[in-house]
């Protein structure tokens, strides 16, 4: 049977070698326009994915900039008068002793998994600052207090009052202090700086854990939610959600801003609030950057954060759910003791009124400058817009 079913198959091969192998090749031109697209399509996804890794590559370079600005600072003709070695280009709020024992002035300080509590604060609240603070000592924090109402003898009877630093500027705010007084050289051992208010509840609020899930979820820029009876709650992505533990997104159809999945920008991403938000190392450093030195309100800069979360905003921004906070809305600054001025006319103003006013004027100063800005840097390109563009490419396709 085996030279039989040799020999049928011999037969079979030399009679497709004799008509030309018409049917072997007409099986193969069947199969060309198969693979032919398959093949296109392959190198289309492939050539999608290049380019959205591109993007995301190029936007993450674009953050990193100011990293190395930084090291070039070094070699800045400046400092062409001293040794390269002896050259310290960055400073810590960590308070030295005026002498140590000879055993121990050989020992080097390393500083590790330091982070900064900063808050702007007035006698009236120091037993709410107290608890506050009290919460953060554990978790290895420096406080930083600045005081806007001159007074810092009535701090003094706390226990780890003598630990803080303690800057005094009467009647000033805390995007003025932070500008002034937290310069990124002088924080760059933090890995975490929290710039707060004073009038925050902390009752469900640990460091500790909030610390692991920022860690965990990656966020550079971040916020303890709201608790939903807070008051002067503003925008709608700071309420805590009960079920989850991170969000980076609201949705919600309800007033001028609607906010969906097609969202790609604050207030419905890449968003947190001015009353508590939360740095890291690197996102501080863009931050600073973004403070304007006479803008002392910080009205806007809020819209513009994401811009410094060294990536995509609406994964790297996010409101810490699990770990949550109360706004109390106590109104501070230019309070009780200052609530009427004397302006030109010698009419009586309310203070909290004068404040607001300046501070929408102060909002509008900014706008026109980042537009202005943005105008004026022709190599410059918003890398969100372009990743939107291809975001909506890519959803129009599928």
């Amino acid at each position: 049977m085996k030279p039989i079913k040799s020999w049928r198959w011999l037969a079979r091969k030399q009679s497709g070698l004799a008509d030309g192998g018409k049917s072997g090749s007409g099986f193969k031109m069947r199969q060309f326009p198969f693979m032919a697209i398959m093949c296109a399509g392959m190198l289309f996804i492939v050539y999608k994915t290049t380019n959205y890794q591109f993007l995301q590559a190029e936007m993450e370079e674009k953050w990193h900039l100011f990293h190395d600005f930084k090291g070039s600072r070094v070699e800045s003709g400046k400092l062409h008068g001293l040794p390269r070695g002896i050259v310290q280009t960055s400073s810590d709020l960590e308070l030295r002793p005026l002498w140590l024992r000879s055993s121990s002035r050989s020992k080097v300080s390393v500083y590790s998994h330091r982070n900064l509590l900063a808050v702007p604060v007035g006698i009236r609240q120091k037993h709410n600052v107290d608890r506050m603070v009290q919460k953060f000592l554990p978790v290895n924090f420096t406080i930083m207090l600045f005081h806007y109402d001159g007074n810092v003898d009535g701090w003094r009877d706390l226990n780890w009052s003598s630990k803080a630093v303690h800057i005094v500027a009467q009647h000033q705010t805390k995007w003025w202090f932070a500008k002034r007084f937290l310069h990124p050289d002088v924080v760059s051992i933090y890995d975490y700086i929290f710039l707060w208010d004073e009038d925050l509840g902390l009752e469900n609020f640990s460091p500790r854990r909030y610390l692991e899930i920022v860690k965990a979820e990656e966020l550079e820029i971040s916020q303890p939610a709201l608790d939903p009876n807070s008051t002067d709650i503003h925008h709608r992505i700071t309420i805590r959600a009960r079920t989850k533990k991170v969000h980076r997104r609201v949705y919600d159809i309800r007033g001028s801003v609607k906010c969906s999945d097609a969202s790609e920008g604050p207030p419905c991403t890449g968003f947190v609030e001015g009353m508590a938000p939360v740095f890291s190392r690197s996102a501080w450093y863009c931050a600073w950057h973004l403070i304007q030195n006479d803008l002392i309100h910080g009205w806007g800069m809020d819209m513009k954060l994401g811009y410094c979360a060294q990536g995509d905003r609406t994964k790297k921004v996010g409101v810490v759910d699990k770990e949550y906070v109360i706004h109390k809305g106590i109104q501070t600054l230019g309070g009780n003791r200052y609530q009427t001025i004397k302006t030109h006319s010698a009419a009586a103003a309310d203070v909290r009124t004068e404040i607001r006013r300046q501070s929408t004027w102060e909002l509008q100063i900014f706008k026109e400058r980042w537009n202005r800005a943005i105008a004026e840097d022709r190599g410059w390109a918003d890398p969100f817009k372009r990743l939107q563009r291809y975001r909506k490419r890519r959803h129009s396709h599928h």
